[in-house]
């Protein structure tokens, strides 16, 4: 029926991230028929804490047929009769994303991908899911996504349940020190190779991340002074709106995009013109799993490789707002870089080389 690390998985989501309580209201989402093990699991502990679960099962190859043939009119029929009214109504919300083929929706027009953005994804998860419940989301392992990370299908399995059932409180306590600093911060400059880039945080709202909103987790973010962004960057392998892009290069004037270079500089341009708010960012975060240490075309996972860090464009978060908005919100991953905070090294590559937060490195942590 499931298995047990499914079952510890669902205990954890709905114990620890979600805090489920009875006679709650909870969306659970399966897109891609691939993790139904972990919606039945889920399903079952919803009715044992005595909470209502709303199950949705979608196949990501019909999804990608809405994409294809929706328009703004489309989408804002699909959400005022049915997405939004439910949404309301929930508590909680657990997504699963379990489709096999990364790439299912590399082809979908931008007008198609912005109809459905503005009018769909936005009003429905962007303002009402991830402001008014409490939510997680997650990927589910398969052959097509070890095949990703470039592992053997078990030992990714082995690899994923050790990422996402990591202890979560230790590393709630290991943050603090780092949360305290940054609270205190002014600039962060960031120096390595192809990247040298600078940036003001003074004020802003920081979170820390510890398995209440995405699994696998850890990573503490906040947003950047919105006209203080200069230099330049260059991220990791990443994929987004189902498009591959081995590297992404990027040059910033004064919290402005102004010249690109990537893999795939046609599609990286769309996104960039998507919207005014597209060529500037909306998050800054440290990545802070000890698990992960590898970039897998996932940025659920590659978020939180340990040692790097996401300068993110598009839309902010209400929670650490910088004024930003934007129809995209595109996390791309930086890894390795030196951190500077104020002047002071505080992160030589992948390692804290500061006291107080030599316990978010690997070796103290795992």
């Amino acid at each position: 029926m499931y298995s047990v690390e499914d079952q510890k998985l669902a205990e954890q989501l709905l114990s620890h991230s979600v805090e489920l309580k009875p006679g709650e209201n909870i969306l659970l989402q399966l897109i891609g028929l691939n993790g139904v093990g972990l919606i039945r699991a889920l399903t079952r502990r919803v009715r044992e804490i005595g909470a209502h679960p709303f199950v949705q099962i979608e196949d990501a190859e019909t999804n990608r047929i809405l994409l294809e043939n929706g328009d703004e009119k489309f989408w804002i029929n699909q959400a005022e009769t049915d997405q939004l009214p439910l949404m309301k109504q929930m508590d909680a919300f657990i997504g699963i994303r379990a489709a096999e083929n990364i790439y299912e929706n590399s082809e979908v027009p931008k007008e198609a991908n912005r109809a459905y953005s503005q009018k769909f994804l936005n009003p429905v998860h962007f303002e009402e899911r991830v402001n008014n419940t409490r939510w997680a989301v997650l990927r589910y392992p398969s052959a097509a996504f070890a095949m990703n990370a470039k592992m053997p299908t078990e030992k990714f399995r082995e690899f994923y349940y050790a990422a996402c059932l990591f202890d979560y409180n230790k590393l709630e306590e290991a943050m603090k020190p780092l949360e305290e600093l940054l609270r205190k911060t002014d600039l962060v400059q960031l120096k390595g190779e192809g990247t040298d880039i600078s940036f003001s945080v003074k004020k802003q709202n920081w979170i820390p991340c510890f398995g209440k909103r995405n699994i696998p987790d850890g990573e503490l973010f906040t947003s950047p002074i919105l006209d203080s962004v200069n230099g330049h960057i260059t991220y990791a392998p990443s994929v987004y709106q189902g498009k591959p892009f081995e590297f992404v290069k990027l040059e910033v004037e004064h919290g402005v995009v102004t010249n690109f270079d990537s893999s795939n500089n046609s599609a990286l341009e769309e996104i960039l013109d998507t919207d005014e708010g597209a060529r500037r960012f909306g998050e800054f975060s440290f990545g802070l799993n000890p698990i992960i240490s590898e970039p897998m075309y996932d940025i659920l996972f590659d978020e939180k490789i340990y040692g790097s860090n996401h300068l993110t464009l598009g839309n902010d978060y209400e929670i650490a707002p910088n004024g930003n908005e934007s129809n995209i919100h595109w996390d791309l991953v930086c890894i390795g870089a030196d951190v500077y905070l104020d002047g002071e090294l505080v992160r030589k590559g992948r390692k804290f080389v500061k006291d107080e937060l030599k316990g978010l490195n690997p070796d103290s942590l795992v």
